[in-house]
């Protein structure tokens, strides 16, 4: 299939893995991209000089296009945005934040630049500065959220901007592909069913609470204080929101998370842990390849809106 992100991104497929952090390393960006879409290798919060090591492995895995997510509120921001540079990068995304002090040097590196938006007048604001596409990200997604759907945020950021969209948030399947092409989207970014994939890095505890979680299963905690983050719920979902209704403090309720996703990817804790995950948790029934994933959604696709319309 062949889009204005496909063409600008040099992948077969439009379809680019979220750069979830912990989760986002370079086994999953190689398989995606080998499959056809873009892989993401995720900065989160790790210094530059882990993700040049990451960005390094993934080369001996794959010869195709992949990026990084550099996550411009970590205290390594400025040492990713140097080392994507360095290593010759040839995608950016960014996100929980504002990327203009980067862009030029990443512009002059010839590298292509895809902001995370949640509003009409971030998406303008990145067009301006010289973005080469947008990421429209919906409230349906796991992790950081924003406040708009989905289904309202993509149209109106594709009748905002002129360079292309990429939609994101409850896409799980073809139909979730097809619905994003008609609200104007001319590619699509997937997080939570790449976790399950089989060359995710991730614990098994984690991939089975997804596997097996109910349309009802999804929290968002944090909204007393304005950074509001979804995940499945658990004992420490529950605790947090205890603790908010009762007025805790910021500082005092991060102190509750802090380490807790790592504690859910890596060591499996899916209690006490951070299980960030979207609201398509509660489609995802099984664990398949990144090539598995990404044929199956497409063929799905092509099947529901015509190959006419896609081309």
């Amino acid at each position: 299939m062949e889009t204005r992100v496909t063409k600008l991104l040099g992948i077969s497929c439009p379809i680019i893995q979220g750069g979830m952090a912990w989760v986002a390393e370079h086994h999953l960006a190689a398989a995606v991209s080998e499959a056809g879409g873009l892989g993401l290798i995720g900065g989160a919060n790790a210094p530059g000089e882990v993700v040049r090591q990451e960005i390094r492995k993934a080369k001996q895995l794959t010869d195709k296009p992949f990026g990084v997510n550099v996550m411009l509120m970590s205290p390594y921001a400025e040492e990713v945005a140097k080392v994507v540079v360095e290593e010759g990068i040839s995608v950016v995304t960014t996100g929980a934040g504002n990327p203009e002090r980067y862009m030029d040097a990443w512009k002059r590196a010839g590298i292509k630049v895809i902001p995370v938006v949640a509003s009409v007048a971030l998406a303008r604001r990145m067009e301006k500065y010289g973005a080469d596409a947008v990421v429209a990200e919906g409230y349906e997604s796991g992790g950081h959220i924003g406040e708009q759907t989905t289904m309202t945020l993509v149209p109106q950021v594709a009748d905002a901007v002129s360079i292309p969209v990429i939609a994101a948030g409850g896409i799980g399947d073809g139909r979730g592909v097809a619905a994003s092409f008609m609200l104007g989207a001319e590619a699509v970014q997937i997080g939570t069913r790449f976790v399950v994939s089989k060359e995710a890095v991730v614990h098994e505890n984690y991939k089975q609470r997804i596997i097996k979680a109910k349309d009802i299963d999804s929290a968002v905690t944090g909204r007393s204080h304005g950074h509001p983050v979804r995940c499945l719920r658990n004992k420490m979902t529950r605790e947090y929101v205890k603790l908010e209704q009762e007025g805790k403090t910021f500082e005092e309720l991060e102190y509750l998370t802090l380490g807790a996703l790592r504690k859910a990817v890596q060591e499996g804790d899916v209690d006490l842990g951070t299980v960030m995950a979207g609201q398509v948790a509660g489609m995802i029934t099984k664990e398949q390849t990144c090539k598995e994933i990404i044929g199956e959604m497409m063929d799905q696709a092509f099947e529901l809106m015509g190959r006419g319309m896609l081309r």
